[in-house]
Protein backbone atom coordinates (compact mmCIF):
# COMPACT_ATOMS: atom_id res chain seq x y z
CA UNK A 1 0.00 0.00 0.00
CA UNK A 2 1.34 3.44 -0.93
CA UNK A 3 2.15 6.00 1.73
CA UNK A 4 -0.57 8.61 2.19
CA UNK A 5 -0.03 12.07 0.72
CA UNK A 6 1.49 14.35 3.27
CA UNK A 7 0.60 17.65 1.63
CA UNK A 8 -1.73 18.10 -1.34
CA UNK A 9 -0.78 20.43 -4.18
CA UNK A 10 -2.37 23.85 -3.86
CA UNK A 11 -4.43 25.06 -6.82
CA UNK A 12 -2.22 26.43 -9.61
CA UNK A 13 -2.73 29.94 -10.87
CA UNK A 14 -3.21 30.43 -14.60
CA UNK A 15 0.22 32.03 -14.87
CA UNK A 16 1.89 29.13 -13.01
CA UNK A 17 0.12 26.57 -15.16
CA UNK A 18 1.20 28.37 -18.35
CA UNK A 19 4.80 28.62 -17.16
CA UNK A 20 4.89 24.95 -16.13
CA UNK A 21 3.56 23.84 -19.53
CA UNK A 22 6.14 26.02 -21.30
CA UNK A 23 8.97 24.60 -19.20
CA UNK A 24 7.74 21.03 -19.72
CA UNK A 25 7.79 21.45 -23.53
CA UNK A 26 11.02 23.48 -23.79
CA UNK A 27 13.95 21.58 -25.28
CA UNK A 28 16.42 24.23 -24.15
CA UNK A 29 15.42 24.06 -20.47
CA UNK A 30 17.42 22.13 -17.88
CA UNK A 31 16.26 18.51 -17.66
CA UNK A 32 15.64 18.65 -13.90
CA UNK A 33 13.38 21.70 -14.37
CA UNK A 34 11.49 19.89 -17.14
CA UNK A 35 11.00 16.78 -15.01
CA UNK A 36 9.79 18.80 -12.04
CA UNK A 37 7.36 20.75 -14.24
CA UNK A 38 5.97 17.53 -15.77
CA UNK A 39 5.51 16.02 -12.31
CA UNK A 40 3.72 19.10 -10.96
CA UNK A 41 1.39 19.20 -13.95
CA UNK A 42 0.58 15.51 -13.50
CA UNK A 43 -0.21 16.04 -9.81
CA UNK A 44 -2.34 19.07 -10.71
CA UNK A 45 -4.36 16.78 -13.02
CA UNK A 46 -5.10 14.59 -10.00
CA UNK A 47 -2.65 11.75 -10.63
CA UNK A 48 -1.04 10.00 -7.64
CA UNK A 49 2.50 10.96 -6.69
CA UNK A 50 3.94 7.60 -7.84
CA UNK A 51 2.38 7.85 -11.29
CA UNK A 52 3.47 11.50 -11.62
CA UNK A 53 7.02 10.44 -10.73
CA UNK A 54 7.04 7.75 -13.43
CA UNK A 55 5.68 10.18 -16.05
CA UNK A 56 8.41 12.68 -15.19
CA UNK A 57 11.18 10.07 -15.18
CA UNK A 58 11.80 10.37 -11.45
CA UNK A 59 12.24 7.47 -9.06
CA UNK A 60 9.56 7.68 -6.39
CA UNK A 61 6.46 9.37 -5.13
CA UNK A 62 8.41 10.55 -2.10
CA UNK A 63 10.44 12.78 -4.41
CA UNK A 64 7.22 14.26 -5.74
CA UNK A 65 5.86 14.76 -2.21
CA UNK A 66 8.92 16.85 -1.37
CA UNK A 67 8.58 18.78 -4.63
CA UNK A 68 4.90 19.51 -3.95
CA UNK A 69 5.73 20.78 -0.46
CA UNK A 70 8.43 23.07 -1.83
CA UNK A 71 6.12 24.28 -4.61
CA UNK A 72 3.37 25.11 -2.10
CA UNK A 73 5.84 27.24 -0.12
CA UNK A 74 8.04 28.77 -2.84
CA UNK A 75 6.05 28.62 -6.06
CA UNK A 76 7.95 28.23 -9.35
CA UNK A 77 11.28 28.69 -7.55
CA UNK A 78 10.81 25.11 -6.31
CA UNK A 79 11.72 23.79 -9.77
CA UNK A 80 15.39 24.62 -9.24
CA UNK A 81 17.76 22.40 -7.32
CA UNK A 82 18.06 23.47 -3.71
CA UNK A 83 21.11 25.62 -2.87
CA UNK A 84 24.02 24.07 -1.06
CA UNK A 85 24.55 21.12 -3.35
CA UNK A 86 27.95 20.15 -4.66
CA UNK A 87 31.39 20.05 -3.21
CA UNK A 88 32.25 22.61 -0.58
CA UNK A 89 35.38 24.72 -1.16
CA UNK A 90 38.49 23.12 0.28
CA UNK A 91 40.17 26.42 1.08
CA UNK A 92 38.32 29.37 2.65
CA UNK A 93 38.76 33.04 1.75
CA UNK A 94 41.60 33.55 4.24
CA UNK A 95 43.58 30.63 2.80
CA UNK A 96 43.04 31.92 -0.74
CA UNK A 97 44.19 35.38 0.35
CA UNK A 98 47.35 33.83 1.78
CA UNK A 99 48.09 32.12 -1.56
CA UNK A 100 47.59 35.40 -3.43
CA UNK A 101 49.73 37.34 -0.94
CA UNK A 102 52.56 34.82 -1.27
CA UNK A 103 52.42 35.02 -5.07
CA UNK A 104 52.49 38.82 -4.97
CA UNK A 105 55.53 39.12 -2.75
CA UNK A 106 59.02 39.00 -4.24
CA UNK A 107 60.59 35.61 -3.46
CA UNK A 108 63.65 35.49 -1.23
CA UNK A 109 66.39 33.75 -3.23
CA UNK A 110 67.85 31.95 -0.22
CA UNK A 111 64.63 31.07 1.57
CA UNK A 112 62.47 30.21 -1.45
CA UNK A 113 65.26 29.05 -3.76
CA UNK A 114 64.08 31.11 -6.74
CA UNK A 115 64.14 34.60 -8.19
CA UNK A 116 60.68 34.33 -9.82
CA UNK A 117 57.58 32.39 -8.83
CA UNK A 118 56.45 29.42 -10.86
CA UNK A 119 53.55 27.22 -9.85
CA UNK A 120 55.95 24.60 -8.54
CA UNK A 121 58.01 27.03 -6.48
CA UNK A 122 54.83 28.59 -5.10
CA UNK A 123 53.58 25.16 -4.12
CA UNK A 124 56.90 24.39 -2.42
CA UNK A 125 56.77 27.69 -0.50
CA UNK A 126 53.14 27.25 0.58
CA UNK A 127 53.24 23.59 1.53
CA UNK A 128 54.03 22.57 5.06
CA UNK A 129 51.80 22.73 8.11
CA UNK A 130 49.45 25.30 6.59
CA UNK A 131 48.72 23.67 3.20
CA UNK A 132 50.09 20.10 3.26
CA UNK A 133 48.15 18.97 0.15
CA UNK A 134 48.00 22.16 -1.92
CA UNK A 135 48.55 21.50 -5.63
CA UNK A 136 49.63 23.58 -8.57
CA UNK A 137 46.20 23.42 -10.22
CA UNK A 138 44.59 24.89 -7.11
CA UNK A 139 47.20 27.65 -7.00
CA UNK A 140 46.54 28.46 -10.67
CA UNK A 141 42.76 28.65 -10.09
CA UNK A 142 43.12 30.82 -6.98
CA UNK A 143 45.43 33.25 -8.76
CA UNK A 144 43.19 33.43 -11.85
CA UNK A 145 40.13 34.11 -9.67
CA UNK A 146 42.11 36.87 -7.96
CA UNK A 147 42.77 38.53 -11.32
CA UNK A 148 46.35 37.45 -11.97
CA UNK A 149 47.62 35.80 -15.12
CA UNK A 150 50.60 33.61 -15.91
CA UNK A 151 53.22 35.42 -17.99
CA UNK A 152 55.76 34.08 -20.46
CA UNK A 153 58.49 35.02 -18.03
CA UNK A 154 57.09 32.29 -15.74
CA UNK A 155 55.79 34.83 -13.25
CA UNK A 156 52.36 35.73 -12.02
CA UNK A 157 51.26 39.33 -12.10
CA UNK A 158 47.93 41.13 -11.73
CA UNK A 159 46.23 41.23 -15.12
CA UNK A 160 45.93 44.69 -16.61
CA UNK A 161 48.65 46.19 -14.44
CA UNK A 162 52.21 46.93 -15.48
CA UNK A 163 55.12 48.82 -14.02
CA UNK A 164 56.73 51.37 -16.36
CA UNK A 165 59.89 53.42 -15.93
CA UNK A 166 59.27 57.14 -16.19
CA UNK A 167 61.44 60.15 -15.56
CA UNK A 168 59.83 60.53 -12.16
CA UNK A 169 60.52 56.85 -11.33
CA UNK A 170 58.63 53.55 -11.59
CA UNK A 171 54.88 53.97 -12.11
CA UNK A 172 52.12 51.34 -12.04
CA UNK A 173 49.89 51.63 -15.11
CA UNK A 174 46.39 50.14 -15.10
CA UNK A 175 44.61 49.16 -18.34
CA UNK A 176 40.92 50.18 -17.99
CA UNK A 177 39.84 47.69 -20.69
CA UNK A 178 41.25 44.60 -18.92
CA UNK A 179 37.90 42.88 -18.32
CA UNK A 180 36.78 43.62 -21.88
CA UNK A 181 39.94 42.04 -23.31
CA UNK A 182 39.69 38.97 -21.06
CA UNK A 183 36.18 38.30 -22.33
Amino acid sequence: MAAPRKEPLRPLTTEEQTRLRGIAKASSERIDHVRHAIALLAVAEGKPFGKAAREAGLRSGTTIAGLVGRFNRRGLAALAIAPGRGRKPTYDAAARAMVVATAQRTPDRRLDGTATWSLTTLRRALRGDTFPRLGTTTIRRVLEEAGSSYQRTRTWCPTGMAQRKRKAGVVTVVDPRTEEKRG
